[in-house]
């Protein structure tokens, strides 16, 4: 059996900081076989920058997933593509630079293939995440892959109707982006585990992650505001998943949302 820590989007660098100092614990105590992290947001809440992403990994992710924020700091985003370890979503045109997965092997040469697909309702119409998970399962299956993918959407629809389709063809589809975490996490009928979205590990005094005075202004007055990161009661929002290395089924799926306080007072 292996153990998977899926982190859900890092907000800033408060959110980085609390993430960097649970994480060798986290791993330790749920006996981690592999750390997957969602980081587009750390830079201020859009991007990444190269140093934290060589920051992470040599901390002891293994693998950084993204969405739609990676174009934001376009010479990093260039750069991310020198690191496979970075994701960009698979299913953006592929003359962008970038990967939009990596197979990585753990314990006992177990092979997993970690995929970042994104959504396409109320975000950009970029190719089908639907076709493009067909395309790229049919490539590595010869590799008898364990396969991860992290869904980053926005419609809790489709996210659901991607998990069902791809039911008991992949170990697990985990849902990012609304930074909400969805208390749906299950193992649907063919084996593969799920939850809508994961959350966000950062400030929960905001909007999203995002200050909320800024966010109530932009709704009010339906004009652009300066986004700054919000401040205060820092979250981890994460799931363990656990699966059968010689079925490639998920086993368990189980939701984590605590502060730094609350993990040490267990």
């Amino acid at each position: 059996m292996i153990n998977v820590l899926f982190i859900g989007d890092i907000i800033g660098r408060d959110g980085a900081n609390l993430m960097l100092d649970l994480l060798p614990r986290l791993k330790n105590n749920y006996n981690i076989d592999l750390a997957i992290a969602n980081g587009e947001n750390v830079n201020n809440g859009k991007g990444l920058k190269t140093k934290d992403a060589i920051l992470f990994n040599d901390s002891g992710i293994d693998v950084i997933t993204s969405g739609n924020h990676i174009w934001d700091n376009k010479k990093d985003s260039a750069i991310h593509a020198n690191l496979p370890f970075v994701l960009r979503p698979l299913n953006y045109p592929e003359l962008n630079p970038g990967n939009g997965f990596y197979t990585i092997k753990i314990k006992n040469n177990v092979e997993i293939t970690v995929v970042n697909l994104q959504g396409r309702s109320f975000m950009y119409p970029i190719d089908c995440p639907f076709t493009a998970a067909d395309k790229l399962l049919s490539e590595i299956k010869n590799k008898k892959s364990i396969v991860i993918i992290d869904l980053h959407a926005e419609s809790t629809a489709e996210k659901q109707a991607f998990g069902m389709y791809l039911d008991g063809r992949v170990a697990a589809v985990i849902g990012t982006h609304t930074h909400v975490q969805t208390a749906d996490e299950r193992i649907f009928a063919r084996g593969t585990g799920y939850i809508t979205d994961v959350g966000m590990t950062g400030p929960y005094n905001s909007v999203i992650g995002m200050d909320s005075e800024t966010a109530i202004k932009r709704f009010i007055y339906q004009t652009p505001f300066y986004f700054k990161t919000g401040i205060g009661d820092l979250r981890l929002n994460a799931v363990i998943i656990k699966i059968n290395e010689k079925t490639g089924k998920t086993t368990n799926i189980e939701r984590l949302n605590f502060s730094k306080a609350e993990y040490n007072a267990k």
